[in-house]
């Protein structure tokens, strides 16, 4: 692809991964990063000519004019993630997820493309058995998700816009995070072989985090077809209950131990199943089952161990 990407929060769990393809396909990419966790994930891409670096804050509009301005499409990629740091920094979270977003928007020409990351988080809480499509009604029931779903709404309503709603990533990336629910479990299981679980029976979808850096190339290639939409992205094969995950993680760690907890609760109160049937007939598969991302996994668990992988 020879255009020029933009791609704020580019040294991220998702960016560590997208930046490298994006870079094969033969595109000029800039990276637009503050380095808050002090990452060297995109050492790599510094050999490429067609890679450039700018430390920064995506939410400083006289800082992004000057790389907005010769940008094809624009992935703002830079925002708080979690419910725990969400609900931290609510006001960070506010102005990084949806003012940052905003601001792009506004800055951008009419020819720019925008391709967001959002979350299927925004759905809450579904009807037991009944998939969540992209004409579900929008429910967040975080922080983050409510901002997410605005920044949607604001690239969209601009036009000239795609929106993915990701399913909850999992996978090992140069940016590891260990906080997200699949890698999380993984861990315990490999690290401490135990892991108490509340309210087991909460459903929700995931990706692997090297698909959803497929699915950004495949609606940049079809952005045409695609644009001015939202797109579920996540495995049709995946809407599993958080036990049902303990089960498939043990597969491959059968000393792993886990049981429901009789009280307390998760914070994180999603509870859902999703359809990806939409993206799926743009032609869009995802190449990771859940299994071989769990074994990559417990791979990769060999070489970290510390908890400095993680948001918070």
């Amino acid at each position: 692809m020879n255009c020029n990407v933009l791609v704020t929060g580019g040294a991220g769990y998702l960016g560590s991964i997208l930046v490298p393809e994006l870079l094969k396909l033969g595109s000029r990419v800039t990276v637009i990063d503050n380095f808050m966790f002090g990452q060297s994930t995109l050492l790599d891409c510094c050999a490429s000519d067609s890679f450039s670096v700018a430390k920064g804050d995506a939410r400083d509009e006289d800082f992004l004019k000057p790389h907005v301005k010769k940008a094809d499409f624009i992935i703002p990629l830079a925002a708080l993630v979690g419910v725990p740091l969400c609900s931290r920094d609510k006001v960070g979270t506010i102005s990084t997820n949806r003012d940052a977003v905003a601001t792009l928007s506004k800055l951008a020409s009419k020819g720019q493309k925008i391709i967001i990351p959002t979350t299927n988080s925004g759905y809450g809480v579904g009807q037991k058995d009944v998939h969540c499509t992209e004409e579900t009604p929008i429910n967040p029931i975080s922080t983050y998700g409510k901002t997410k779903m605005e920044a949607e709404k604001i690239c969209l309503d601009r036009g000239g816009a795609i929106s993915l709603r990701l399913a909850t990533v999992f996978g090992a990336s140069p940016r590891m995070r260990v906080d997200l629910l699949v890698n999380d479990f993984t861990y315990r299981a490999v690290r401490d072989r135990f892991v108490v679980v509340f309210e087991g029976h909460f459903k929700r979808n995931y990706i692997h985090v090297r698909d959803v850096a497929r699915a950004f190339i495949h609606a940049m290639e079809n952005f045409d077809k695609m644009k001015d939409q939202a797109y579920n992205v996540g495995l049709s094969s995946a809407n599993i209950s958080k036990i049902e995950l303990c089960a498939k993680i043990k597969e491959t760690v059968p000393g792993f131990v886990y049981m429901e907890a009789s009280v307390g609760e998760d914070p994180d109160k999603r509870d859902y199943i999703v359809s990806n049937e939409k993206l799926e007939k743009t032609g869009f598969r995802p190449a990771w089952t859940l299994e071989a991302g769990i074994r990559e996994l417990v791979k990769s668990y060999g070489i970290i161990s510390n908890s400095r992988y993680g948001n918070v």
